[in-house]
């Protein structure tokens, strides 16, 4: 069990692993190792996330997510398997504990009668402006 927040836990059966070659320099040594880290979880179906913290990692994965609902995270940047498998854990289980924090409900406000009534007068300062405008010119 990997924990999250002190309530929430993801079982480790629930991540798949598969390695891949790596991208971009390396040398000799990039073309025939292994190294960097895919991770794959199904937020979508995981038993261990409630439904509402599964809808705001989905909506937190953005192009990280397929149309399964299967969170892909490639880790690519350290030297060894394990490292990047851990970056890869690492960042997955800061977007669950970022999608486990609830939203700030929406506070509504009201626009006050001072800022209404400033409102008004500045409007007829405006049309009383420009119909002054509008008799000095017809003259």
């Amino acid at each position: 069990m990997i924990r999250v927040t002190d309530t929430l836990s993801i079982d480790e059966e629930e991540l798949e692993f598969t390695f891949v070659r790596a991208s971009g320099p390396g040398g000799q040594n990039v073309n025939k190792v292994s190294t960097a880290a895919q991770l794959r979880f199904d937020a979508r179906r995981s038993p261990s996330l409630p439904n509402d913290v599964a809808i705001r990692l989905m909506r937190l994965a953005g192009s990280k997510l397929t149309k399964d609902g299967v969170i892909v995270i490639t880790a690519q940047s350290r030297r060894t398997q394990g490292d990047n498998r851990d970056e890869a854990l690492e960042r997955l289980v800061e977007m669950v504990a970022e999608a486990a924090q609830k939203p700030k409900p929406r506070v509504a406000t009201r626009v006050s009668k001072g800022q209404k009534a400033k409102r008004v007068d500045a409007k007829t300062k405006r049309g009383t402006i420009k119909s002054l405008r509008k008799t000095i010119v017809r003259d």
